[in-house]
């Protein structure tokens, strides 16, 4: 019985597969790793970074929305904007409702403010007057608008004496007003 040419390229093929096979078992490695460290190098990384994703993660992520949260704010100032206060009030309640009013305290923060500007002749306001003049800030028991009586000694190698003796009357009446409206509310 003489084989056939199909029986013999089978044949062939069949030898060629098994001389494959058994060329990769041989130089397959005979220990198998699934990782480049060690036991105990894993442990420790494990270690590791369980503790950053567990303390240092949300610490990054809570300053990031704080960061996020505040930028209305610094916009406004920057900007200085009439109702600086205000946004930054927004920005605070934002927090409390969970980022639902930020998109309004940043496009607030944008917004040019019309109304400031037809009331006082323009849309910007000065920062450092707000943290020098918070006079009208006063606490039950302090002297009638404190700090205003400073202001006006500055003013006075500044402005003419009519105008001087009209903020003074001005002044005497506000705290005339005070006064009294103090002394009715503690009766």
């Amino acid at each position: 019985m003489v084989p056939s040419d199909t029986n013999r390229a089978g044949l062939a093929r069949t030898s060629f597969r098994l001389l494959a096979a058994l060329l990769v078992l041989l130089l397959a490695p005979r220990e198998a790793h699934a990782s480049f460290l060690s036991p105990e190098a894993e442990d420790s990384l494990a270690t590791f970074l369980a503790i950053f994703i567990l303390f240092i993660v949300p610490i990054v992520l809570i300053v990031l929305f704080w960061m996020v949260h505040i930028l209305p704010e610094k916009i406004a100032h920057q900007r200085h904007h009439p109702q600086f206060e205000a946004i930054r009030t927004l920005c605070l309640l934002s927090l409390v409702f969970g980022g639902l009013l930020w998109p309004l305290a940043w496009i607030w923060a944008y917004t040019k403010p019309v109304m400031h500007k037809l009331a006082y002749g323009t849309d910007k306001a000065s920062h450092d007057e707000d943290v020098e003049g918070d006079a009208w800030d006063t606490r039950p028991g302090a002297p009638a608008l404190p700090g205003l009586h400073d202001r006006l000694a500055r003013l006075e190698g500044r402005v003419p004496v009519s105008d001087l003796k009209a903020i003074r009357t001005d002044l005497e009446a506000l705290e005339a007003k005070y006064a009294a409206d103090t002394k009715f509310a503690n009766e």
